[in-house]
């Protein structure tokens, strides 16, 4: 039998076993897929909107701080609230979404770059249309700006008539790339931002021009998984790399409103580290893993409702059974005590319902 005709025998035996159980595919994810799947709702998504709508309203700069171990679902967490912000986005105008994701660098340099990134020159142009519409752009950007380069190449920019090049090249400049000859020639600046805080004080000049101008309101800046750069970096390049944090933080004091994921260990070791650190990162929200049979069969219930196909309500079979909720939940709790955790994990207790569907779904195709 070829391939082709193996893989159409398998489309169609999965198409039997799926409509057997109304389903679409297997509903539950497993544990090397932490994003595109539903977010069970919990009562920190109350907490986590009003600290946004306060944000909102008042545009002072907070930071919210998502606690849990590995596993209890904070990837999921940001997830569910960029997509909440995104959606609110198309309300208002003038914010913007920085979700960072990279893997841990010796320095904050990738973060501050990403933000002039999401800008982009979509922005650096309403800056400079704003500018030219106050009359006086000049005298504008001498009260507001501190930094000269930053001055002379928002001037260079309202004075030129080169068009869309000019503009990235301005950019190209704020990522902090080589400085080049046409850098100086057409924006007139000097130096290179190439620190972390050469190109925070210039984000920070940068911000407040905006806002000033009105054309943007706030920043959402969203970081997963923060506890590994105490795994991978040193100790130094952990301490700079929160120092930067912080100073982030202070440079933007109204208009920033900073989600960061980690978990409780790592952040009492950061905290220990750079005490300033402490009082920013008050009252953090903690998710907790499941310690009731109650909660997993809520959990799994969820899920095996978001995979029904419409108008397939009636299938044949149900996929998962409350018997075999029950007993994987058992199971996943006796490794998790053996293990030492409080509860289990989310995410070991959908790969085990994920496992138990698919050999499911299998033995009937």
């Amino acid at each position: 039998m070829s391939l082709r005709e193996k893989l159409r025998q398998q489309r169609e035996a999965n198409e039997t076993s799926l409509d057997v159980f109304g389903i679409a595919s297997n509903p539950f994810p497993s544990a090397s897929q932490t994003s595109v799947h539903p977010h069970y709702p919990v009562p920190e998504d109350d907490d986590a909107e009003s600290r946004i709508l306060t944000f909102l309203r008042e545009g002072h700069t907070d930071v919210l701080v998502v606690s849990g171990t590995q596993g209890v679902g904070k990837t999921n967490f940001l997830n569910h609230l960029e997509n909440q912000v995104q959606d609110a986005m198309t309300e208002i105008d003038g914010y913007y979404v920085v979700r960072y994701m990279a893997d841990p660098e010796p320095s904050f340099d990738g973060i501050v770059r990403t933000i002039f990134q999401e800008l982009g020159v979509g922005h650096l142009r309403k800056i400079v249309h704003s500018l030219l519409d106050s009359g006086d752009p000049n005298s504008l950007l001498s009260q507001t700006v501190q930094s000269h380069d930053l001055q002379k190449a928002l001037q260079a920019l309202c004075d030129s008539s080169s068009g869309e090049e000019i503009f990235e090249l301005c950019l190209e400049w704020l990522f902090g790339l080589r400085l080049l000859k046409s850098h100086r020639e057409n924006l007139g600046v000097t130096f290179r931002l190439d620190t972390v805080e050469s190109r925070t004080a210039v984000l920070r000049d940068y911000v407040r021009l905006s806002t000033k101008l009105g054309v943007l309101n706030g920043i959402f800046l969203m970081l997963d998984e923060l506890e590994k750069h105490a795994g991978i970096l040193g100790p130094r390049a952990v301490i700079r790399y929160l120092s930067a944090l912080r100073a982030i933080i202070d440079a933007l004091p109204d208009c920033l409103f900073l989600v960061i994921a980690i978990t409780p260990d790592a952040l009492r070791r950061y905290s220990s580290a750079l005490p300033s650190l402490r009082s920013r990162f008050a009252h953090p929200l903690e998710l907790k893993p499941l310690r009731q049979a109650t909660e997993a069969q809520g959990l799994a219930e969820f899920y095996l409702d978001k995979a029904r196909i419409v108008g397939k309500e009636k299938a044949a079979r149900r996929l998962i059974i409350n018997h075999e909720i029950e007993a994987a939940f058992k199971e996943a709790k006796r490794v998790a005590e053996r293990r030492g955790d409080e509860g289990v994990r989310q995410r070991d207790f959908l790969n085990r319902l994920h496992d138990l569907a698919e050999a499911k779904i299998q033995t009937i195709g």
